[in-house]
């Protein structure tokens, strides 16, 4: 038992998830460094490791790791309380609301590289969704939405395929 001043203590997960979410602040802040010719297109590389945790660790551990990357990558460019950061929360949060979706799916049918394909598309919608709303109030954004879900398409595959492969990796 800790007094009211002490704080809980630390257990395993705790420390699992600290080190999950390092490595995906490490790969979103490597991310950003990389140009891109549509603003808004990024391969999602932390996504493979919150789908990786997701697989190993349950949908709890997936979601504090994707929110602390949410937190800290954004943190460490100096875009907290952006509107880059608002679509990235948009983003992240419907993503997880797929996860969470997802976990009902048949694992025969739906595994990393289907999870990983509808998390890549309901992040983009959620974006979508909140740029719309907020930032460009106007019909026109919708004509990118193709390109958009081609991009969640080809990443979401990617990165579905590189869990995948890791996950066989690991197993015996």
């Amino acid at each position: 038992m800790h007094s009211a001043t002490e704080p809980p203590p630390i257990d395993a997960a705790d420390r699992r998830i600290a080190g999950y979410a390092a490595i995906a602040i490490a790969l979103s802040v490597m991310e950003a460094a990389i140009p891109t010719p549509v603003p808004g297109i990024k391969p999602g590389l932390a996504n493979i490791v919150v789908l990786l945790v997701l697989w190993r660790h349950g949908w709890a551990e997936a979601a504090w790791v994707a929110l602390l990357r949410i937190f800290g990558a954004s943190l460490a460019l100096g875009g907290l309380f952006s509107p880059g950061f608002a679509l990235s929360v948009a983003g992240g949060l419907a993503s997880l609301g797929m996860l969470v979706l997802a976990r009902h799916l048949p694992r025969r049918w739906f595994g990393p590289v289907g999870i990983s394909v509808l998390a890549a598309f309901a992040h983009i919608a959620g974006q979508l969704l909140l740029a719309r709303w907020w930032l460009i109030p106007h019909e026109g954004l919708w004509r990118l939405a193709p390109l958009f879900a081609v991009a969640a398409l080809l990443f979401g595959l990617v990165n579905g395929l590189i869990v995948a492969r890791l996950l066989k990796k690991e197993s015996p």
